[in-house]
């Protein structure tokens, strides 16, 4: 009978949810939701020095923003000590592990001496037949795994195909240290099995754990999970990625303005394709992922790509749902000109109205939440307004004449409309022998302060007619 499929999520709690964790958890979720399955969580937090419960929370808090649920509780690695130990101990009694008694001096000598003869810095097995009376007095020993010596060990990987590892290369290693702890290689393979894991989906750069962990799971005579190993990620020049090319944790992917869905559409294309697809829905994800879409080559972060995905999400999102996903990220918004404080503090049901309906103009040119709060600034800005250098240039003596003659036609408007208002503009340049404009610049100007903002008659309707009369006033 076929197990039904488990996947992990094994992040270390020493920082945020990184990009390439991200996608990472993403491919694991999208594989278990494909096939029924499920995804479990486990913080590998045995580093007791650099991991922290800030840091959990964080990566936490990274996947719940994105969608990426798990089943169960998070499972704490460091909580599972003692069976990682029970386990170590198990293999010394079947004969398949043994305590060596090697001091940091003879490892040393022995590295050096394996990079005089170019040959790899590993352990040399001395303690693997030794009988343990020898052992010197007072030295608490290590557990190291007995692993083959000849033949190969093969990983049937299913992103990089098969891989051979020579058994030669690898050496017998450390399994529990000398204080009773657990390295990495027991921890997960213990934890893997006992979370019933099926698949383990990860970077590439674990391919070579995954043959010392194999041949763990063959010491313990357990099943030998299904490896995926994706490639990294790299930046747009082709190097490692870093906090430059966009390397940043998931919330500072929120508060810089992504949503969410545009997000996930943007991390599973690192990778992964379906055909010529870029625009994909959460449920074409989940129905259409494998590993036989994944590639063998390093993808490359590009955030150009990333704005265009996010612009095309911020169009098709709904109004009310924009302006509450920019509401919940303004305490994190952190700006030399205070426009997120600013919008916070006149965020009423009066502001919240105008930004609604200006949002279907607004979104058209936006590419992140960010640009709605800039683009929208006309709205919550106080009276009097700063303008521009720009802005200000347009407002010359002649300019605020004609203005202060607008605001007059203005004023008679009863029924304040988009189309009214075009109606009486054009009427007001027509008389005046004026050229449009002439007189809808400097208006642009005086009603936002700037020269870039949606149409002038939207502006208008926004504003209201009492705000906007105001504005007018202000520079006419």
């Amino acid at each position: 009978m076929t197990k039904p499929v488990v996947t992990r999520f094994a992040p270390s709690p020493t920082g945020f949810l990184h990009i390439g964790g991200a996608r990472t958890a993403l491919f694991n979720w999208l594989y278990a939701k494909r096939h029924g399955g499920k995804m479990v969580l486990r913080i590998e937090d045995t580093d007791r020095v650099r991991s922290t419960q800030a840091a959990v929370d964080a990566i936490l808090d990274g996947l719940s923003w994105l969608g990426l649920d798990w089943d169960g509780e998070p499972v704490s690695q460091f909580s599972r000590l003692e069976r990682h130990r029970e386990i170590a101990e198990e293999l010394l009694k079947t004969g398949r592990a043994y305590k060596c008694y090697a001091s940091q001096e003879e490892l040393e000598e022995m590295r050096e001496k394996a990079r005089e003869k170019n040959l790899p810095p590993i352990y040399d097995g001395r303690w693997r037949d030794r009988n343990p009376k020898e052992s010197p007095e007072g030295v608490s020993p290590v557990i190291r795994l007995k692993t083959p010596q000849d033949g190969f060990t093969y990983v049937k990987d299913k992103v990089q195909g098969d891989v051979k590892f020579a058994n030669k290369d690898i050496d017998d290693f450390i399994i529990l240290r000398s204080d009773g702890t657990p390295t990495y290689m027991l921890a997960v393979v213990v934890d893997d099995h006992d979370m019933d894991v099926t698949h383990v989906i990860r970077g590439d750069d674990h391919l070579t754990n995954a043959a010392r962990q194999t041949a763990l799971f063959e010491a313990m005579e357990w099943d030998v999970p299904v490896f995926a190993h994706i490639p990294l990620i790299h930046g747009q020049d082709g190097a490692k990625l870093s906090k430059r090319h966009g390397a940043f944790g998931a919330e500072a992917y929120r508060a810089m303005g992504y949503l969410p869905h545009a997000l996930k559409n943007y991390l599973v294309r690192l990778g992964w394709a379906k055909g010529d697809e870029e625009i994909i829905s959460e449920e074409d994800m989940i129905s259409w992922f494998g590993f036989e879409g994944i590639g063998k080559g390093a993808s490359r972060f590009d955030m150009a790509k990333l704005d265009a995905i996010n612009s095309h999400y911020i169009k098709k999102s709904d109004e009310k749902a924009l302006l509450n996903a920019l509401e919940r990220i303004l305490p994190e918004i952190k700006r030399d000109d205070n426009l997120a404080d600013k919008l916070a503090d006149k965020l009423d049901d009066t502001v919240r109205s105008q930004f609604i309906k200006a949002m279907p103009v607004l979104k058209e040119r936006a590419k992140t939440l960010i640009d709605l709060m800039e683009k929208a600034s006309f709205i919550y800005d106080e009276r009097p307004l700063k303008l521009t250098d720009k802005a200000a240039a347009l407002l010359t003596k002649e300019a605020r004449h004609n203005l202060e003659s607008l605001k007059e036609a203005l004023s008679t408007i009863e029924d304040w409309t988009p189309e009214n208002l075009d109606e009486t503009v054009r009427d007001f340049v027509e008389k005046n022998e004026l050229k449009l404009g002439k007189v809808a610049q400097p208006l642009r100007a005086a009603l936002t302060g700037t020269t870039a903002a949606p149409g002038i008659f939207e502006i208008l309707d926004v504003l209201g007619k009492q705000e906007s009369l105001l504005r007018i006033d202000d520079q006419a």
